[in-house]
């Protein structure tokens, strides 16, 4: 009996494993290993106050991962996702990228520090080529419709 049965967490594996497969999903997990990465440099640092911005994105990553994964964006309707989503985004590329120029440039003696930046650089980018997708995404979701003619006055 105990062959037939189902691990309760193979449903969960499977849907891990299916949308980490797709393209959000890959650059969402991306996200999160680099933010990781990240973290673990700053926190190695003589300035361990940049970890803030990378527990910061990594944790709003994780969110949107478990929400797209679980497809929670199509039960919560009351939030638009993909809005939120590109605001999430467009914010984590600014605040990388800001916070990885400082480091780069003001870390001299410090690797942890400079290793950091320059995977914060690489961060900045993954953000920013998210952002582009979820723009892209929103525009072509737009329907335009054109407005009624009538030619009777």
């Amino acid at each position: 009996m105990a062959e037939t049965e189902e691990s309760p967490f193979g449903g969960c594996l499977e849907k891990l494993k299916n949308y980490v497969r797709t393209r959000k999903g890959t650059i969402l997990a991306a996200e999160i290993l680099v933010s990781f990465i990240i973290l673990i440099c700053y926190a190695a640092s003589m300035y361990g106050g940049y970890t803030a911005v990378a527990i910061c994105e990594m944790v709003f990553a994780i969110i949107f991962f478990i929400v797209y994964m679980f497809e929670l964006d199509k039960q919560f309707l009351v939030v638009n996702w993909l809005w939120t989503d590109l605001f999430r985004a467009v914010i984590g590329a600014a605040l990388y990228l800001i916070t990885s120029l400082i480091c780069v440039i003001g870390g001299a003696g410090d690797g942890a520090r400079i290793a950091g930046g320059v995977f914060g650089l690489l961060a900045g980018i993954l953000f920013s080529y998210d952002s582009y997708t979820l723009f892209l995404e929103i525009k072509s979701s737009r329907q335009h419709t054109a407005a009624p003619t009538d030619d009777t006055v």
